[in-house]
């Protein structure tokens, strides 16, 4: 026997391998609701007017030209003249108007619908799948 060969020994070579997975897991939920309430509120405004008071005053004078348009304060004065042929021709001031601005202030109320949102959140624990995992 002694030309027997020795005997061979076999070893297995073993690896690991490693796999990752992922998956989706539902860890809870949330659920968000909108309420709309409707406030009426009173909107308060100061508005201001102008306004022209006219007023046609005679005067019937005659002059040798036109006057100017003049401002006395917050009154403005416009002379109206016209020709009148007597023998010659004349300028008379017919009329003067006098303008003056008059400016008032009104206080206004206005009822106005105004919205508003409010949101809830609530926290839902997650729903269980079929499997029951």
């Amino acid at each position: 026997m002694p030309d027997e060969a020795p005997a061979e020994t076999v070893i297995p070579i073993v690896e690991e391998t490693l796999r990752v997975d992922k998956r989706l897991v539902e860890t809870g939920r949330v659920r968000v609701s909108l309420t709309t309430e409707v406030a009426e509120e009173i909107l308060r405004e100061t508005l201001r007017t102008r306004h022209a008071e006219v007023e046609r005053k005679p005067v019937g004078r005659t002059v040798t030209e036109v006057p100017r348009v003049r401002q006395e304060g917050d009154l403005l004065i416009i002379p109206v003249v016209e020709e009148v042929l007597v023998v010659e021709k004349r300028l008379v001031l017919k009329e003067e108007i006098h303008l003056r601005v008059v400016s008032a202030e009104i206080e206004v109320e206005q009822p106005a619908t105004r919205r508003v949102q409010h949101a809830a959140v609530e926290r839902v624990p997650p729903a269980r799948d079929a499997t029951g995992s």
